[in-house]
């Protein structure tokens, strides 16, 4: 299977294949509205806005499997990324990442690059770490999307490069994309 054979709908409940970004770079997020890491939103946005022309699509899917910290619709959620953040680039309806019922796109994602230990370095770090622990254990395990902001770097030929915890720092992100437009 390819990145380009999947389904995603749209706030709006429009069906988009993925095919509508080959030839792309796509950074892929699960995201929520009232997650510490919601100020990303901006930050992606700034991503989003530097690098468009020379082909990147950020790709936002609310998520409300992490502290239940995305309760609106997937349309709510586009409304409000757009008032309050800014956001220009496509969010999409809401998805589940982890269990039974996760998206079949985040399944592969998930499945198409290694996992990382989580970093403890810092308080928010160490913070996040322990939230997990507390409520979602069984997310340190094995592919399983840790929280909110997560993130997938997909090359301009699909394949998936690498997975950035939602810690990650964003000048690590730009420099892997970057990299794909060297």
């Amino acid at each position: 299977m390819s990145i380009y054979n999947y389904l995603a709908k749209k706030a709006n409940g429009d069906i988009l294949s993925m095919q509508t970004y080959r030839g792309k770079v796509m950074l892929i997020t699960n995201t929520a509205s009232q997650c510490q890491f919601t100020y990303q939103y901006e930050d992606l946005q700034k991503l989003y806005t530097k690098y468009e022309a020379q082909g990147l699509e950020i790709l936002s899917f609310p998520c409300d499997q992490f502290g239940n910290q995305n309760p609106e619709s997937g349309e709510q959620s586009a409304a409000q990324c757009k008032g309050q953040f800014g956001v220009t680039y496509p969010i999409f309806d809401k998805v589940q990442v982890n269990g039974e019922m996760t998206h079949p796109l985040f399944n592969y994602l998930k499945h198409e690059v290694d996992v990382t230990p989580m970093a403890t370095d810092t308080m928010q770090q160490k913070m996040l770490y322990n939230r997990i622990v507390e409520e979602h254990p069984d997310y340190l395990l094995g592919h399983n999307i840790r929280w909110n902001f997560t993130k997938f770097l997909v090359d301009q030929h699909g394949k998936v490069i690498t997975r950035f915890e939602p810690n990650a720092s964003m000048l690590d992100i730009e420099h892997a994309i970057q990299q794909l437009f060297a």
